[in-house]
């Protein structure tokens, strides 16, 4: 455990010129005690550590010392060749950086741990795209990868709706989402963060600028709350459903499954059968009846009216073909 935490605090000092006792101490989730005790344990052992006293102090490593990453364990070795989806970096145009990075890590272990990629590649595969759909990557990938990289502003004209509308884009992020990829960008000059489907960019050109990124930006933060603010903008109806037990296990699996969240917070009291009876948002009456449908005799819709007729006309044609005597 102490090996371990005495590698972090070199591999921290290579990346920093100086840091403090308590920033140190943050990072390890060590005491600053420990901090003192571990840079003299480094220092005894050969590793130049040294520190500066005063206000303005801290520790840092003298003569741009460098270390072998000879202390990776092997579950180490292999979760840093699961931290890059191949796939994604080509279609980034990143694979011969991400390739000649792995090369150099690589050639960095020790022996026995020269195998790491191999064992990693055979334990986890990452397949973005989801079923019957073929991928597709945005011809104007590449160029925004190199933009979100660089911090440079580019000239973006996007396809919206039946417009095409240009901007000048503060690239951030890139998001790859069930086989889709989405540009997280800030627009240049009102600071607003919005999200576009890469696929929709129709021409995207570098101005030759870069920006200050916000320090305070969090791109998993951003896109979770994105995703969940379009997932309820478009929950614009409700059918009221009662559902077996059963049908409340598997109603998440056929709905959406914030839209099943909102259902389940606040069922009505259970039944003599324990059925319930829950709100349920959706999208429309339309895409209520592709959902509910995969949930049988699990679910009685009971409101809108029209929706519970189409349900029951449904059940009808369905009871006369296995009981209408043909088979």
């Amino acid at each position: 455990m102490r090996a371990a935490r005495l590698i972090k605090m070199v591999l921290l000092l290579q990346s920093r010129p100086v840091m403090t006792a308590a920033e140190l101490a943050r990072e390890l989730e060590v005491s600053e005690r420990t901090v003192t005790r571990d840079a003299q344990a480094l220092s005894e052992a050969g590793v130049p550590v040294y520190a500066d006293r005063g206000r303005a102090g801290g520790y840092r490593l003298v003569g741009g010392y460098r270390t072998r990453l000879t202390g990776l364990a092997r579950g180490e070795a292999e979760a840093l060749f699961l931290s890059g989806v191949p796939g994604a970096l080509r279609e980034m145009g990143l694979a011969d950086a991400a390739s000649a990075a792995r090369l150099k890590v690589s050639a960095a272990l020790l022996p026995s741990l020269r195998d790491a990629p191999d064992t990693a590649a055979q334990r986890f595969h990452l397949d973005a795209p989801a079923w019957f759909r073929e991928p597709e990557t945005p011809a104007l990938l590449p160029v925004l990868a190199e933009a979100v990289w660089g911090d440079g502003r580019v000239l973006a004209r996007y396809r919206r709706a039946e417009d095409t509308v240009e901007r000048r884009l503060e690239p951030y992020g890139l998001v790859l989402k069930a086989g889709v990829w989405y540009l997280c960008a800030r627009v240049a000059g009102n600071g607003a963060f919005r999200t576009y489907r890469i696929d929709r960019f129709t021409a995207v050109d570098p101005l030759g600028e870069r920006f200050d990124r916000d320090p305070e930006f969090d791109l998993p933060g951003f896109w979770t709350e994105q995703a969940e603010r379009f997932a309820r903008s478009i929950l614009r109806a409700e059918v009221v459903v009662r559902l077996s037990p059963e049908g409340v296990r598997r109603l998440p699996h056929a709905v959406d499954p914030l839209a099943a969240r909102a259902a389940l917070a606040e069922p009505g009291a259970p039944d003599s059968a324990g059925r319930v009876t829950v709100t349920l948002p959706v999208e429309s009456e339309e895409v209520a009846y592709e959902q509910l449908t995969a949930l049988g005799p699990e679910a009685e819709v009971l409101a809108p009216a029209a929706l519970r007729e189409r349900f029951a006309a449904d059940a009808a044609r369905a009871a006369a073909l296995y009981h209408g005597g043909d088979g």
